[in-house]
């Protein structure tokens, strides 16, 4: 066996074994690589005391993608957002913002197993220099965030702790008892 073969194999089987797990909502993110953000939508489900709301999201995957989320975007269909992925846990200080975003967005931030730990409001910055826009941060460590529009998160009674499931790929769940 050649050395980059020999240290792809390596890379190959340090994967974290959680990406693998069908059953986890981050082994479905895993395995939900070929959803296109700009066409393809995947359903999600959010399990709270009133739910599940169902969604359907794009998902951004790539630095690339994270970083132009919905910018530009004059409006979002009532039941659409947009699931921001990491590779890894990102620290309760990372922060989203809302340069050139001009509708009102909440964020949910997520865990590795799905529940939510994290609520936002994010109203639009008009400031056309980025240094001027406020940045939101999590407050909690995150895998994920899902965006959607402003006070969909408190119309239907969404909190800290409920969970998002991927219905197709990743079975449900259900919120922590309070």
């Amino acid at each position: 066996m050649n050395p980059t073969r020999r240290l792809m194999l390596k890379a190959a089987l340090g994967l974290p074994l959680v990406a693998l797990l069908p059953g986890t909502v981050w082994g479905a993110l895993t395995w939900a690589e070929g959803a296109d953000p700009e066409s393809d939508l995947l359903p999600l489900a959010i399990h709270s005391d009133g739910g599940p709301h169902r969604l359907e999201v794009e998902v951004a995957k790539s630095a690339a993608q994270r970083q132009r989320g919905l910018m530009e975007r004059e409006s979002l269909p009532e039941n659409r957002g947009m699931l921001f992925r990491f590779e890894s846990e990102q620290p309760a200080g990372n922060t989203f913002w809302m340069y050139r975003t001009r509708i009102v967005l909440d964020i949910a931030f997520i865990d590795q197993e799905g529940r939510i730990v994290a609520i936002n409001t994010m109203p639009p910055c008009g400031s056309s220099v980025p240094a001027n826009c406020p940045s939101y941060p999590a407050g909690a460590a995150f895998w994920a965030a899902l965006e959607v529009n402003g006070g969909y998160f408190a119309e239907r009674d969404i909190k800290v702790g409920d969970c998002i499931s991927i219905p197709d790929q990743a079975g449900f769940c259900k919120p922590i008892d309070q």
